[in-house]
């Protein structure tokens, strides 16, 4: 119960890793607003998850969706001790080339700017709170290219730069800010991306778990739950040396290339001497 007594903020919480999230948070004792635009979602997440759960409707790409959200949990419990800000999807697709300024505008508001303002509007209500916490959550698309489109790379790299500033801000009033970085985790963010058909939703994220447990060390599709366990102990008092940093729950994926880490894949170097040895045959 490492949460009695607390009060918890998710965004995004509806489905994939903040209704998991919610989950976790509730059984061990948090009084947990879960909010989302997906209100039939939500209410059903409120309804069957067993602990104090309360679904609050947020549009975080609203300020005052936000201020409210916020404020009236806050006004309900005395207080917010800990906020999860997972709200997202996979934001325009184009390349740098083709990508038209609105589509980079909503895709940075929806990923970056509604992670800053739920810290903004969070922090009047977290201030004196014994360990309060923030979790953002990135991507190891912060860390390089290929793992997402542009936009969506960029704004989980600014999540990133974010969690260090708002550390080094909230400091003098308690509060820590750390992000987690999640891999590829079988959720909805992928098929909705691509508009897949609802009737093949189920087949594409199976392929996509396939596709992803081949692509690293840890050769399983990653789960909501992976997630939202790092998330609880960075919010935890176990994570209470913590702040400004992130964590990377990624099955190992950004390691490097396939070969440094399956023995049955060649490198460069094994490539080359394959190619010396059949150079040295001819001859």
């Amino acid at each position: 119960m490492r949460f009695s007594g607390k009060t918890v903020i998710i965004t995004g919480a509806a489905s994939g890793i903040g209704a998991e999230a919610t989950r976790l948070f509730a059984s061990e004792g948090a009084t947990v607003f879960a909010s989302d635009i997906d209100d039939a979602g939500g209410k059903a997440l409120e309804s069957e998850t067993e602990g104090d759960v309360r679904y609050r409707h947020c549009d975080v790409c609203s300020t005052e969706d936000i201020r409210k959200l916020m404020d009236g949990a806050a006004e309900e419990t005395g207080g917010i001790d800990v906020v999860f800000n997972n709200a997202g999807a996979g934001g325009a697709r184009p390349d740098i080339s083709e990508i038209q300024p609105e589509e980079w505008d909503r895709t940075m508001d929806l990923l970056l700017r509604s992670v800053a303002m739920g810290i903004r509007y969070a922090v009047p209500h977290m201030k004196g709170r014994k360990g309060a916490s923030v979790v953002n959550v990135s991507s190891v698309a912060a860390v390089g290219p290929g793992y997402s489109p542009t936009a969506y790379a960029v704004a989980k790299a600014g999540v990133l730069h974010l969690t260090k500033c708002a550390a080094t801000d909230l400091a003098q009033y308690g509060i820590r800010v750390n992000a987690v970085q999640p891999g590829f985790i079988n959720t909805n963010i992928f098929t909705s991306s691509l508009e897949v058909p609802d009737q093949m939703v189920d087949m594409a994220k199976a392929a996509i778990a396939q596709m992803s447990s081949n692509a690293q060390p840890v050769m399983r599709g990653g789960q909501p739950r992976d997630i939202a366990e790092a998330v609880a102990f960075l919010a935890s008092d176990a994570a209470s040396f913590m702040t400004g940093a992130s964590m990377l729950v990624d099955g190992g994926i950004t390691l490097g290339p396939r070969h440094s880490w399956d023995p049955e894949t060649p490198g460069m170097f094994e490539a080359l001497e394959a190619m010396e040895k059949q150079a040295q045959g001819q001859g």
